[in-house]
């Protein structure tokens, strides 16, 4: 275990909040990350995408940085731009 790590193990274990609101912000950010992993993976730039969506550039970077804002359908139009499919699971 690196050194970042443990100490977010050690403030997750001293502070319940903090353990609440750190998997949430990393969950969220995930999503962006797979988005932008997704959208490298077929060869396509933000600007690509932002016309298969009629939107622009800003609309999609805000979407990869800011997933925890974004709606499901705006998802679903990302990836179907990708020519990909969403797919959500509960755990």
């Amino acid at each position: 275990m690196d050194e970042l790590q443990a100490f977010i193990d050690e403030q997750k274990a001293l502070d319940p909040e903090f353990a609440e609101s750190f998997d949430e912000g990393y969950e969220q950010f995930k999503i962006g990350v797979l988005l932008r992993q997704a959208r490298e993976s077929v060869g396509l730039t933000q600007d690509d995408i932002a016309g298969k969506m009629k939107t622009n550039k800003s609309t999609i970077s805000h979407i990869e940085n800011h997933s925890q804002d974004v709606r499901l359908s705006m998802l679903m139009h990302y990836t179907e731009a990708l020519g990909k499919k969403l797919n959500l699971s509960i755990q």
